[in-house]
């Protein structure tokens, strides 16, 4: 009796312990814990969903219309800008360029024959009294003199020049005197420099050669092409013979005697036409400057007239050759002291205009000109 109650007494004993081992807390894991796998998405699930959502593809961006060109009421209603880029692309990567020349930058051209102490002689001559106040009113006015190089790189390019720029055109053989008592205090002074248009004749004595090839040298004096017989007057009726003679002829001069193949050819007496201007392009001229006075020119902006004003009948219609750079126009002298404002204002509003304008052409040329021509050019 006394075992059997020691053996339940045992069993009671072992029983209690499992009791409170299995109420204790058991251990932390000693490995993470794994999820369940997500369950799997049907094929065709899988397809219609893909199908739905949208593409990830650009969606295509419609080019702005471009401004019309500035159009100036300084102008006489007759003569209305021209543009002479074909590249719209290129023409507004170098406008824009920050290296180039700003918007609203002009050129004012004049054009003189001789300078006179008393009575002036010729109507695109000028008193010396008179053409020292034009001068001084445009450096009041900041106007700065260039030569043609310079001219002709802004035009093509919008290479970088002042703001506000003259081209100074004397046309005719001048002896040395004539610059020097003229034009050399500009020249000291303030770097402006002449253009002279040149008539190679063939009995031009060899002191006049030989000072204006020092005049040449020095940088004072920018010669340019003015035919070979002084006076000849070109039209579309012209023989190519008297053509031929008037452009080749200046161009063998100048090699022989100047070193330098001239850019421009200043029209004598103003007269052209459309085959003058097709064989002066053929001969590499690059430039061309008329007796018609329309006003100032900028950047891929000249003003041209397309039929003849009854008030003006010396004005050679230049429209219908569809070539501003060889038809340029120039002032007078009896124009410029009055011109020289409206050239200045003429300026400032296409700046303004420009500046107006300028988020619609950069949203045009990033649209259409930049996967071909690269992005517009920054600072």
């Amino acid at each position: 009796m006394k075992k059997h109650k020691s053996f339940f007494r045992a069993a009671n004993i072992f029983l209690l312990v499992g009791i409170f081992a299995a109420c204790a807390p058991s251990a932390p894991a000693l490995t993470a814990e794994i999820p369940p796998a997500a369950p799997a998405i049907s094929t065709s699930y899988a397809s219609s969903t893909r199908e739905a959502l949208p593409a990830l593809t650009d969606v295509p961006r419609t080019p702005p219309a471009l401004p019309s060109m500035y159009q100036s009421e300084n102008l006489n209603p007759l003569d209305t800008p021209r543009a002479y880029i074909q590249d719209t692309c290129q023409y507004l990567k170098n406008k824009w360029n920050p290296d180039g020349a700003e918007p609203g930058t002009v050129v004012m051209i004049l054009m003189f024959n001789g300078i006179y102490r008393g009575m002036v002689e010729t109507p695109d001559g000028m008193d010396v009294n008179d053409l020292r106040k034009v001068m001084a009113e445009l450096k009041k006015q900041q106007f700065d003199a260039i030569t043609t190089k310079q001219f002709l790189a802004f035009m093509e390019r919008n290479v970088k020049i002042p703001r506000r720029s003259v081209l100074i055109i004397q046309d005719g053989r001048h002896k040395r005197e004539n610059f020097d008592k003229n034009f050399r205090d500009y020249w000291d002074g303030w770097r402006w420099p002449i253009v002279n248009g040149w008539a190679s004749q063939a009995d031009t004595p060899e002191k006049l050669w030989l000072d204006n090839i020092a005049l040449e040298n020095e940088g004072f004096v920018d010669h340019q092409a003015q035919g070979v017989q002084v006076g000849t007057y070109m039209t579309e009726d012209t023989s190519k013979a008297v053509i031929d003679r008037e452009l080749e002829g200046s161009l063998k001069a100048f090699a022989e005697r100047y070193g330098k193949t001239p850019i421009a050819f200043i029209w004598p007496s103003g007269g052209f036409g459309q085959r003058p201007v097709e064989a002066a392009r053929q001969l590499g001229y690059q430039l061309g400057f008329t007796a018609n006075s329309r006003g100032p020119v900028m950047f891929n902006w000249v003003p041209q007239a397309d039929k003849e004003d009854e008030y003006r009948p010396a004005y050679i219609p230049e429209g219908h050759i569809k070539d501003p750079l060889m038809t340029l126009p120039r002032y007078w002298p009896h124009q410029m002291m009055e011109a020289i404002d409206s050239v200045r204002m003429i300026g400032n509003e296409a700046r303004d205009y420009a500046l107006a304008n300028k988020a619609i052409e950069f949203e045009y040329y990033d649209i259409v000109c930049a996967p071909t021509y690269g992005p517009m050019p920054t600072p």
